[in-house]
């Protein structure tokens, strides 16, 4: 009888353990930079104090100004790059195309590239550089601007270099295989390697998550 009682309660802690893990998300938040997970469900998002991108406004590729507002309510997904990185930058771009692609009729889902090189990337250089690797700029807006406000921004809200860059100096130069995805509410929700095509797999497969918990 003891062994029956003691099976039972097992069984009912299970699947109080399976009903608690439905009830969080799926795709988790990041609070930190050192990407810590964290599962929440939708009463510890509502209660808890998340990390949200701050304020920005940045130039894009067709001279159009890109703030937080062009992005409020979108799944966006995030890079830092400069146009005539030739290494990382190029796989980088090669891959996002593909996600380009895929929600290429969803207006829930944008882009955004940072130029880690904005002294060089003027508007003109992002243009020719979107119209080469076949940028929807309606899509995907390649931004330019002040490096420090670029910098900070990578660093304090993307937390774009982990823990090791989150205090360095905005002067200090930045380069990043990151990609970062943030939901519709500017919470950071993944982050990936961009050189990486299965990485970019898992980034879509988050998305499409995102999609549906809006729904």
């Amino acid at each position: 009888m003891k062994s029956i009682t003691c099976i039972l309660l097992s069984l009912l802690g299970i699947i109080f353990f399976a009903c608690n893990l439905q009830n969080k998300s799926k795709v988790p938040f990041y609070n930190s930079p050192d990407f810590t997970p964290l599962w929440l469900s939708n009463s510890e998002v509502n209660s808890k104090k998340l990390h949200s991108i701050a304020a920005f406004k940045f130039t894009d590729q067709t001279g159009k100004t890109i703030t937080d507002n062009t992005v409020k309510g979108k799944i966006n997904v995030a890079n830092f790059f400069f146009s005539i990185c030739p290494s990382i930058c190029p796989k980088m771009t090669h891959n996002l195309l593909v996600v380009q692609k895929e929600f290429a009729s969803d207006s829930s889902v944008i882009q955004l590239s940072f130029s880690v090189m904005p002294w060089i990337d003027s508007v003109a250089r992002l243009k020719t550089y979107a119209a080469i690797n076949n940028i929807d700029s309606e899509k995907w807006h390649l931004l330019t601007g002040e490096a420090g406000k670029i910098y900070n921004l990578a660093r304090q809200s993307y937390f774009a270099e982990e823990a090791i860059g989150y205090s360095r100096d905005s002067s200090e130069f930045l380069h990043t295989e990151h990609v970062l995805l943030i939901d519709s509410d500017a919470h950071l929700r993944g982050v990936y390697n961009g050189t990486l095509p299965l990485e970019i797999d898992r980034l879509i497969e988050d998305i499409k998550i995102l999609i549906l918990e809006k729904k």
